[in-house]
């Protein structure tokens, strides 16, 4: 018995034994790595946090100098004035540059080739009827129609008609320079010589003459605003613009882009805001500023709206508070024919029409327009627009147009 209690007791001293080896064994596997031969890398601890409180350590002595004996740089090394530095983010941007608008006298004539392109139709077709060796009733009714479709109007047509009837009659042989000069006289006596064309830009008081222009959408009316400026600039006056169109989405932009092109500032409201009110302080900036001319751009209107030409009429009921208006032009496109003319009625019933502004009169064969407005408002054309050039706007010369209409 006691003999195997010995035996028990000496394989429970065994097993620790062996399990003493195996705990060790794995300790030294955990073990770090031997240190990296010296070609490695160093790897730097952070510096020591500062110590505080108890920690700290005691402050070393240093040498100090007083104020007195600190020295001051040389006076060639010292720094010179600060010189300021203009913040580009909320710096003034540069002023456009001012343009020099051409010269208005003789524009309509030197832009007669491109009237002439595109209204020959009417003068040569109208020529190569009236040279023909019989005018029967058939050729004087082509003579008719041509005039017709040219815009000309009912009423002139035939009034022209008859007086080249007498007229041939009477002159019997006809050769091409007498028809010429015969169709010439009759146009220019059927669209007159003797009106006043001139924009009346003058007001004869000591305030500003105020120009309103009107019209219905599309017509060109801002882009004609703003040509009239350099047409302004361009004779040696000064002008405000004022942006009363304010239903049209960036017309007010439209209108000072051209401004800002002459020189000319440009007087504008929030989009939306009241048109009457917007030409009221133009007018009085012009005053303020003593400039010559107040242009005035409103808002295209629907001669068939009520309300809007109501509105329109407002306009320029407040604009006469500060005085009368000098000139109301009527922008018309001319390839809108005899539905122009509608337009025209309307427009005249709301305000006093005193001149028309006919756009687009090179992109069409019916200059006979100039002459069926003229007829039913009693107003005269007073400037034309021959393209989407800037300085395309001309003062309209019957001399000039007729001669363009027939050719040479």
């Amino acid at each position: 018995m006691e003999f195997v209690i010995l035996a028990v007791v000496i394989a429970l001293v065994a097993v620790g034994v062996t399990i003493s080896g195996l705990v060790i064994s794995s300790r030294k596997k955990k073990q770090l790595p031997p240190s990296a031969p010296s070609s490695a890398p160093t790897i730097t601890a952070p510096p020591a946090e500062p110590h505080v409180g108890d920690e700290a350590e005691t402050p070393r002595e240093e040498p100090r100098r007083t104020v007195e004996e600190v020295e001051l740089p040389p006076a060639d090394e010292a720094a010179g004035a600060p010189a300021a530095v203009e913040d580009p983010v909320v710096a003034a941007p540069p002023a456009p540059e001012i343009e020099v608008p051409e010269p208005t006298a003789g524009r309509l004539v030197r832009l007669r080739a491109r009237l002439a392109r595109s209204q020959n139709s009417l003068g040569k077709g109208l020529l190569t009827l009236l040279s023909r060796e019989h005018l029967d009733e058939d050729t004087w009714e082509e003579i008719e129609e041509t005039l017709l479709i040219a815009d000309v109007g009912v009423a002139p047509t035939q009034e022209l008609v008859e007086r080249l009837r007498e007229r041939v009659r009477v002159l019997g042989t006809r050769t091409p320079d007498e028809l010429r000069t015969l169709l010439r006289e009759e146009l220019l006596n059927l669209i007159g010589t003797d009106a006043d064309r001139t924009v009346r830009t003058e007001s004869g008081l000591e305030t500003p003459a105020v120009v309103m222009v009107v019209g219905v959408n599309g017509t060109g009316k801002t882009t004609t605003t703003g040509k009239l400026a350099r047409v302004l600039v361009a004779d040696g006056r000064s002008v405000v613009l004022g942006a009363a169109d304010t239903f049209r989405a960036a017309a007010a932009d439209q209108l000072q882009t051209w401004g800002e092109r002459v020189g000319a500032r440009t007087v504008r409201g929030p989009e939306g805001g009241d048109p009457a009110s917007i030409a009221f302080d133009a007018v009085k900036e012009g005053i303020a500023e003593a400039a010559d001319v107040v242009l005035i751009d409103t808002a295209g209107r629907l001669h068939t709206k009520t309300g809007l030409m109501d509105e329109l009429g407002k306009v320029k009921r407040v604009v006469e508070k500060h005085g009368p208006l000098d000139e109301i032009l009527l922008v018309l496109d001319a390839t809108t024919g005899q539905n122009g003319l509608v337009q025209a009625r309307v427009f005249a019933e709301v305000v006093n029409i005193t001149g028309i502004v006919l756009t687009k009169l090179d992109g069409t064969a019916k200059g006979g327009i100039v002459v069926a407005v003229q007829r039913e408002l009693g107003v005269p054309v007073k400037l034309v627009g021959l393209g989407e050039g800037p300085d395309d706007l001309a003062p309209f010369e019957p001399e000039a147009f007729v001669d363009a209409l027939i050719g040479d």
